[in-house]
């Protein structure tokens, strides 16, 4: 009994969403097949079917304009909001999320509703009817499988509503207890890495799962050797190594830096630089992440190996970033944290770079590069959490 109960805590998340995907079937098959009700349950589900792609669309809709804004009619109309909301909205950005996209979602979703209901009402509604005539003579048991046919679509509209829903909380990050449960639910998972995300993101934001999930590890071990003068000191190894070696550079790596700056007139532009460098021309190691999520450190991490062998993982990419960066007396510093991967926050590493000119530290993610403006970027924030400065 006890493990049952352990199971059911545990797995509260998969039984939820298995539970509200399986009710109306069952209930289509306990039922049986009805005009009349099926009627009602198309309005319901219509519903249901408006807000998801409302909410689709509105996610996309409020990206493009608020977040993104860089082309086509998101890049007009951002351009015609009055600047005192945009100066409202970079000074607060969780605003984008708790009040501009609720609205555009609610518009979407009701213009949608109307569109749909009313194809229902010429089409669905007089299938129906037909096939009510059609079941009439029918025995029970096939009234009941066409019932439970008919409720499937149902079904699949509110287990991608429950996922959205789940989704939303997640992203305001109501407990680190929820979060670790999200995170470990293999059905919502799979339901928001395969339909929220890749709907709701850029191309690249469909990776990002695979990016930044626990692709990111920090080992804390006590220094036991008596004859190191560091004796008794805390030593941290991030993937495998301390963060001292993977911030060594080498002439080469220095020369080159300085090399790609030399247009550049003030820090701001060499960090933009050095950023759009390090974005374009690394790439993620997926391999790498399975054999540190396997605690095997044995693969290379940090800025040497990752210059020559153009990819890495985030810790890399900061390194990398940050060596480059030092190599022009700009001052860098890496900051570890979590990062939201679309479905829950997990680990992940960054930059941070003090702009003399402007005597201020600004936030930049390389890792993140091809999935949008991460220099400096007003939303940063809202993916990126806890930071806590490294080195």
């Amino acid at each position: 009994m006890s493990k049952i109960v352990l199971f059911l805590k545990d797995n509260i998340i998969d039984i939820t969403l298995i539970l509200i995907l399986i009710y109306p079937v069952i209930k289509g098959f306990l039922f049986k097949f009805s005009s009349k009700s099926l009627k009602n349950d198309i309005e319901e589900a219509t519903s249901y079917t408006s807000f998801i792609i409302g909410t689709i669309l509105g996610v996309v809709i409020t990206k493009g304009i608020f977040i993104r804004h860089d082309q086509g009619i998101y890049s007009k109309i951002y351009n015609i909001i009055p600047e005192n909301l945009i100066n409202m909205l970079e000074n607060k950005p969780i605003l984008v999320y708790l009040l501009i996209m609720p609205i555009i979602i609610f518009i979407v979703y009701k213009g949608i509703e109307t569109i749909i209901g009313f194809i229902n009402r010429v089409t669905f509604y007089l299938l129906l009817d037909v096939v009510e005539n059609f079941l009439r003579e029918k025995s029970n048991f096939t009234k009941r499988i066409i019932g439970l046919i008919f409720q499937t679509p149902k079904a699949i509209c509110y287990v991608i509503l429950a996922t959205f829903l789940l989704n939303i909380l997640s992203v305001i990050g109501i407990s680190s207890r929820f979060n670790n449960k999200l995170e470990s639910s293999q059905v919502y998972s799979f339901l928001s890495s395969e339909l929220v995300n890749p709907i709701t993101n850029s191309n690249f934001a469909k990776n990002i799962p695979n990016i930044i999930n626990n692709s990111f590890k920090i080992v804390i071990k006590n220094n036991a050797d008596e004859s190191s003068k560091d004796n008794g000191k805390t030593i941290v190894y991030y993937n495998g190594i301390t963060l001292e070696e993977g911030l060594k550079s080498n002439d080469e790596i220095d020369n080159f830096a300085r090399k790609l700056v030399a247009d550049s007139n003030n820090t701001r532009s060499k960090a933009k630089v050095i950023y759009n460098w390090v974005g374009k021309n690394i790439d993620y190691d997926y391999a790498k992440v399975d054999k540190i999520m396997n605690n095997d450190f044995t693969i290379k991490s940090g800025a040497i190996p990752t210059f020559y062998s153009k990819k890495g993982i985030c810790f890399d990419y900061s390194c990398l970033y940050a060596v480059m960066c030092r190599a022009n007396g700009i001052k860098t510093r890496i900051i570890t944290g979590e990062g939201y991967n679309g479905s829950s926050w997990v680990s992940h590493a960054w930059n941070q770079v003090y702009i003399e000119e402007e005597n201020k530290w600004i936030n930049v993610d390389t890792t993140f590069y091809k999935g949008g403006n991460y220099f400096d970027s007003s939303v940063f924030k809202l993916d990126h959490r806890n930071s806590t400065i490294a080195n």
